[in-house]
């Protein structure tokens, strides 16, 4: 009896002994393997060769080469285990075909995200409106791009709903044109408008000279000539732009006592109604 345990413990210790030095050296060079993943990027990133290159192009092969390397770290910490690499690899190879069929859209990313790193539409930093979204390029992913909205809220978009949809580029050109408008009402003396608007923001200091500003009439609508008010400048400055504009046409239209579209209609519906009563008054305030 006692021979029999005694067996059983040396099978359980040779056993521990055997699978603990497993685990400890699937520890080791899961550990060694973090730091030497590590070292080659950081080495990547001061090396000379990549930094000559653009930045989207840099943090794509960053991306791509940390996701290889810890692939094959984690085909050699199952290798120390006993599991054959070439089990593994058949397996890996079924498993990305159960996945590819299953969710074909992070192929289809993958293969868009190649293909924007070859045709450049823009780079990280651009201010762009893609997949519908409207922001400066934060990062170039291997399945997705990160975008910084106005509203400085970042937002991951599939690469394949970038490719797939208009993209715009507003940092490839070197200025953009600020679209504002400025209605009017039948009686007020449009030239006199275009021409202290134009006066105005010619003003402005982030306002090009070249090409000048432009106002001119865009179209008539039941209060009166509307008026399209475009400056131009550069793409960093839309913003103070727009708003310097908006406020210009306010005050110039006010400087000019220009009426108001719908002032003297309001005026002469209210003289034209007739006095109510009491009763009917509140009827009518309520309603």
């Amino acid at each position: 009896m006692d021979e029999r345990v005694q067996r059983y413990v040396d099978m359980g210790v040779a056993l521990g002994i055997n699978v603990g030095g497993k685990i400890v050296g699937a520890f080791l060079v899961w550990v060694i393997g973090r730091m030497i993943i590590r070292g080659v990027l950081s080495v990547m990133q001061r090396s000379a060769a990549l930094k000559k290159l653009d930045v989207t192009l840099a943090h794509y092969l960053e991306s791509a080469t940390s996701v290889l390397l810890n692939i094959l770290l984690v085909i050699a910490v199952l290798s120390v285990f006993g599991v054959e690499t070439t089990t593994f690899a058949s397996l890996l190879a079924a498993v990305g075909i159960a996945i590819g069929m299953a969710w074909s859209g992070l192929l289809s990313n993958l293969a868009a995200g190649i293909f924007m790193i070859l045709l450049r539409p823009f780079k990280v930093g651009d201010a762009v409106t893609a997949g519908g979204v409207t922001g400066k390029v934060h990062s170039i992913g291997l399945f997705a791009t990160t975008l910084d909205t106005p509203d400085n809220i970042r937002t991951i978009v599939g690469n394949s709903k970038i490719f797939s949809d208009t993209i715009q580029n507003f940092s490839t050109n070197p200025f953009r044109r600020v679209d504002c408008t400025a209605q009017l009402a039948h009686g007020a003396d449009h030239e006199a408008a275009i021409e202290r608007l134009k006066a105005r923001l010619a003003l402005i200091p982030e306002v090009m000279k070249e090409p000048a500003p432009s106002v001119e009439i865009l179209e008539f609508n039941l209060a009166g000539p509307v008026l399209a008010v475009r400056p131009f400048c550069h793409n960093d400055h839309y913003g103070t732009v727009f708003f310097a504009t908006t406020k210009i046409i306010r005050e110039e239209l006010g400087k000019l006592g220009l009426p108001v579209p719908g002032q003297h209609v309001h005026i002469q519906q209210l003289a034209a109604t007739p006095p109510l009563r009491n009763g009917n008054a509140e009827a009518h305030s309520s309603a």
